[in-house]
């Protein structure tokens, strides 16, 4: 039996929802397929229950902070099960949001997977197919594991969450987003952590402000290497141990996570039946426009090259179903000037151009400002870490290309800066603007 959509939407993550919810809001007849839970990656093993685990590992630092400040309470461990429970009923009350939300606009959802036996038809689960002129991948990744002797010693990013004791020594092996963020949350909350990259911290990021990153991360206790190349894992009587080829043996472990990198969920669809082509990573290859070199195929998301963020694959995902449903040809998700935060401690974010990036392509027409200062809240207490703040320019208008910031808050005052970077800022318009005072916001008007 074959039922037919005018589009099937596959995985129901945060790009899969966002493009059926929109094209359902146009009018469109949608599917969306996904075995698993609603919400992906970001709502179940990412964004959500990190951001919650990231919360505790600020209010554990505050504890610390406030006996600073004059307050006698003292610090206590995380009570693991009750935090979990917060967590888990909050995801379940977003699951619960989007099936109302798809139940609402008339979006068949089927918990099934799909794969291709033709350009306009998707095979279920249990051999029913549909068919639409207008086929979306959506389908996510996964932690990439390793053929390494001992890997299943270990546990990936999605194990973490499962967690109702936090180890006390734990090793965890990259250098990315994940790596760098595991290990700051693990260690406010009482771990002792060994990082071990294969080379610099967060590729992709400024690398002075990533340097600045570092040296906070090994005040407060962490262990980096940059020069680390794991090649086995071991069970001891005394843990986990690691045989790392620059450095020899490292532990013993009571715990270790693999955190390096991400693979797309695409082995299963059925690509090459009808011809999809992928990238030598397995990543759907799209245009600006989110076409495959198949007609009526697109690719929305972590699936594709793209930066893997949820908004990206949000906002892809809407202009996707706008172009194809709601009478606008050419809607297309900009991908320049996209903001990010790695979620460390302190926070690192940035938008726009790194300075070596501009450099590259603007060459001596960069100019370069900075801002470094002790954050009210730590000075107060006789703390020397530092905030950074950067401004990366161009041209003697001075066009504002890059901006970079590292310390406490960072994570929400970037947004706004964001916009005015995406509208065309240039450092005149932060001089002439009056600062919210004292702020750590009104460093990034106040260079020279």
């Amino acid at each position: 039996m074959t039922t037919s959509h005018d589009l099937i939407v596959l995985g129901a993550g945060s790009g899969g929802l966002a493009t059926a919810i929109r094209a359902a809001q146009h009018g469109a007849r949608v599917a969306l397929l996904d075995p698993a839970a609603l919400g992906g990656t970001c709502v179940h093993r990412g964004c959500v229950p990190k951001k919650a685990l990231w919360f505790a590992a600020q209010l554990a630092q505050a504890q610390q902070l406030a006996l600073e400040f004059g307050f006698a309470s003292q610090p206590g461990p995380l009570d693991g099960e009750h935090f979990r429970g917060l967590r888990q009923r909050y995801i379940d009350a977003i699951e619960q949001r989007y099936a109302t939300h798809l139940a609402q606009a008339g979006i068949q959802v089927v918990p099934q997977a799909g794969r291709f036996v033709a350009a306009d038809t998707i095979e279920l689960t249990d051999g029913e197919r549909l068919q639409a002129a207008q086929i979306v991948i959506a389908t996510g990744a996964r932690p990439r594991r390793l053929e390494l002797p001992g890997f299943e010693l270990g546990m990936v990013s999605d194990d973490v969450f499962d967690l109702s004791v936090l180890p006390h020594r734990i090793a965890i092996v990259g250098g990315g987003y994940v790596a760098v963020e595991f290990a700051c949350l693990l260690q406010a909350l009482g771990a002792e952590v060994d990082l071990l990259a294969h080379g610099p911290l967060l590729q992709g990021f400024d690398a002075e402000l990533v340097q600045a990153l570092q040296q906070q991360m090994e005040t407060q206790g962490i262990r980096v290497s940059l020069k680390s190349s794991v090649q086995a894992a071991h069970r001891t009587a005394e843990g986990i141990s690691l045989d790392d080829a620059q450095a020899g043996s490292r532990g013993p472990y009571d715990a270790l996570l693999w955190a390096v990198g991400r693979v797309p969920n695409t082995e299963a669809l059925g690509l090459d039946a009808v011809g999809v082509k992928t990238d030598e990573h397995h990543h759907v290859l799209v245009d600006a426009l989110q076409n495959t070199n198949v007609e009526g195929i697109h690719g929305v998301g972590d699936v594709t090259e793209y930066k893997a963020l949820t908004p990206v694959a949000v906002a892809a995902g809407r202009c996707l179903a706008d172009r194809l449903f709601g009478g606008q040809p050419r809607a297309h998700l900009d991908y320049h000037n996209i903001p990010s935060v790695v979620f460390a401690k302190p926070p690192l974010g940035m938008v726009g151009l790194t300075e070596q990036q501009a450099r590259e392509q603007y060459g001596a027409e960069v100019s370069v400002h900075h801002r470094r200062f002790i954050p009210m809240q730590w000075a107060l207490v006789g703390k020397q870490d530092r905030s950074l703040m950067k401004l990366v320019c161009v041209g003697d208008e001075e066009r504002v290309v890059g901006i970079h910031a590292l310390g406490p808050g960072v994570e929400e005052m970037l947004q706004g800066f964001a916009v005015a970077l995406k509208l065309g800022l240039h450092k005149r318009d932060l001089d002439a603007t009056v600062a919210i005072h004292p702020t750590s916001a009104e460093e990034l008007l106040q260079m020279g």
